[in-house]
């Protein structure tokens, strides 16, 4: 009877060789709408999520989210944490390899490391990874790369000592910075790693091609340690900023997934394609920077008028169709670490008493009615709803303040570079959305001492103060008060007017498996299939 099966499953395999289109033969291919062309592929220069989702594929850092977004052993299989809470060990998966076939070791991470954080790399967000002994002297050029606290103990074996017990560091080793490089592929190729044919990686899948805005493929890495566990055999990213070619791709059956489409079309298509259509909750914040090295954005008066002048009701609900909530905060609620966000005082106030108020401060400050002219320029990074926000905006500045608003817009990558960059500028948008479940992550970025996203250059020494006392507080619920105490001063400056809390905006074609909205906005393409 065994003779018999494997006779017959070798004349059905021969047959469908000869046909040739065998459904199990078929590639497995997922069509990515990513929403922008990436500035970098490389993990240590990288800042914003349309990159995360591309690295996230090639790369795999010693932990990662999994389809839920709940924290998994990544190329460290297993850990342990020594009883006062700074020293991690992570054991390296015996069988986890570079896409070359050559193995992922401790030095590989220990180099990635000190990349990170060597000056000379100048990464943007070295800062994410300061919780790491000496990682912010490193960075800043007091003590040399060697005395980061990561060590190899030996070829599988990475020890990592922290400042401080920092609960959530898992999290941040799941973020893109955090990634590992080929240290001989660095060291062989220079800034030429990140090309294809050129690129060794450790994720689910290899660099194949990268048409600047047009395409960038991965396939199956066939030397990555789960590989027998990835259903699909290529992904094609597609940066198309323009939502609506996007949507329409998606209705020609072109692309799987669509990232940020408009929300003026929730409804339509939620009509046509139900529940392939994803409005997900997100710790996520939509907000405009003032550029405070400038007049009249150097004025708190300013900034609090601008501000409350925002009809954020009418933003949530007319331009996003109920899909992001009016938000008072930097910090979004959810975070259980936190509790309720600190509010800006206006937040309780009716929307006409705002106006009244913030004409009223403006008047005080000497610009509008009566006062010097209000020119504000508003940059925006391309895309239909930040436009229709933009404009509406400005309205409410003309039709409250006598302001004169022009409009600029750049690309995604364009625009934040700007921005990280020191640009100057009047008013800018921005959005940021966690890289782990921890109020810090929003309000470090006004820190003074953050050049690369505090944008409009807050610089504030109570503020500064009050999150360094909170990093070296080990008491979770005084280190939260402090935060709490740090917020409320940010929400009474107003260097940034916080918007509205984001959801964020899929669709999702009915053919792909393994699908699973969740807070952090994670989606590697491990997780996924395709049903044909």
């Amino acid at each position: 009877m065994a003779s018999l099966k494997l006779n017959l499953r070798a004349a059905a395999l021969i047959g469908s060789l000869l046909i040739g289109a065998s459904p199990a033969l078929a590639e497995a291919v997922l069509h990515r709408g990513n929403a922008g062309e990436p500035q970098t592929l490389d993990q240590h220069h990288t800042s914003i999520n349309i990159e995360a989702f591309i690295l996230k594929d090639l790369y795999e850092g010693l932990t990662i989210y999994d389809a839920s977004a709940k924290i998994v052993p990544g190329v460290a299989e297993t850990w342990e944490l020594s009883d006062d809470g700074t020293v991690y060990t992570f054991k390296l998966r015996a069988d986890a390899k570079w896409s070359d076939g050559s193995p992922v070791t401790a030095e590989d991470f220990v180099f990635s490391f000190r990349r990170v954080e060597d000056p000379k790399t100048a990464a943007g967000y070295a800062n994410i990874l300061f919780p790491i002994k000496n990682a912010e002297k490193v960075n800043k050029g007091e003590v040399p790369t060697d005395q980061l606290g990561v060590k190899a103990i030996d070829e599988k074996t990475v020890e990592i000592t922290l400042e401080r017990p920092t609960p959530f560091f898992l999290e941040l080793l799941a973020h893109q910075t955090a990634l590992p490089v080929s240290k001989a592929s660095v060291e062989k190729n220079g800034a030429d790693f990140v090309k294809p044919g050129v690129m060794v990686s450790n994720g689910a899948f290899t660099l194949q091609a990268h048409v600047p805005n047009d395409s960038l493929t991965v396939v199956k890495n066939a030397n990555y340690w789960d590989a027998a566990n990835v259903k699909l055999d290529k992904v094609i990213f597609y940066p198309i900023d323009d939502q609506a070619a996007s949507v329409r791709r998606f209705e020609a059956k072109e692309m799987d997934l669509v990232y940020n489409f408009s929300a003026d079309q929730i409804d339509r298509l939620r009509t046509s394609y139900g529940e392939q259509v994803h409005v997900s909750p997100s710790l996520a914040t939509y907000y405009y920077a003032f550029d405070t090295r400038q007049e009249p954005y150097s004025d708190v008066r300013v900034r609090q008028a601008l501000s409350m002048a925002v009809d954020r009701d009418f933003l949530a609900k007319e331009i996003y169709a109920g899909s992001q909530l009016p938000a008072y905060s930097m910090v979004p609620p959810g975070i259980e670490s936190y509790g309720e966000p600190s509010k800006a005082e206006f937040s309780t106030m009716s929307q006409l008493d705002r106006e009244d108020k913030a004409i009223a401060l403006m008047k005080e400050a000497g610009y509008g009615e009566g006062g010097k002219p209000l020119d504000i320029e508003l940059r925006y990074n391309t895309n239909p709803n930040h436009e229709r926000v933009a404009t509406a905006v400005a309205d409410m500045w003309k039709n409250t303040f006598g302001a004169k608003v022009s409009l600029v817009n750049l690309d995604v990558s364009s625009h934040y570079a700007y921005l990280q960059e020191g640009g100057k500028f009047n008013v800018a948008r921005a959005g940021w959305q966690a890289d782990y479940a921890d109020a810090e992550n929003f309000l470090a970025l006004s820190v003074g001492s953050n050049k690369t996203f505090n944008y409009g250059h807050f610089e504030n020494a109570e503020f500064d103060g009050l999150m360094k006392k909170s990093y070296d507080e080990q008491d979770p619920a005084a280190r939260s008060k402090l935060m709490h105490d740090a917020e409320a001063l940010l929400m009474k400056e107003q260097p940034i007017a916080p918007l509205l809390t984001q959801a964020d905006l899929w669709l999702v074609a009915s053919r792909v498996k393994g699908w699973a909205d969740n807070a952090p906005n994670e989606h590697l393409s491990k997780f996924l299939s395709i049903a044909e």
